[in-house]
């Protein structure tokens, strides 16, 4: 089994849904398609979509929402 890490694509606040009141774009253990959105990097009122490039049939998220995060840092890993 691979696995494909999901990287920030720059530092700011990672949000896994789209507004405090809406669910998760996904849960753990959820299945993705590419293209899923996954979540959100909020940087000075800018949001940015961080998007699945890898199909699975199960993702892990190691960044929780509202988390401050790092360029680079791994916020989730997808499991094919």
């Amino acid at each position: 089994m691979s696995e494909h890490e999901v990287l920030s694509p720059l530092p700011g606040t990672f949000y896994r849904r789209p507004a405090p009141d809406a669910p998760p774009f996904k849960e753990d253990g959820a299945a993705v398609a590419v293209g899923d959105v996954l979540g959100l990097v909020e940087v000075m009122k800018n949001f940015q979509e961080v998007t699945a490039e890898h199909a699975g049939s199960s993702i892990t998220f190691l960044a929780e929402d509202g988390e401050a995060i790092d360029s680079e840092q791994v916020l989730a890993r997808i499991s094919e």
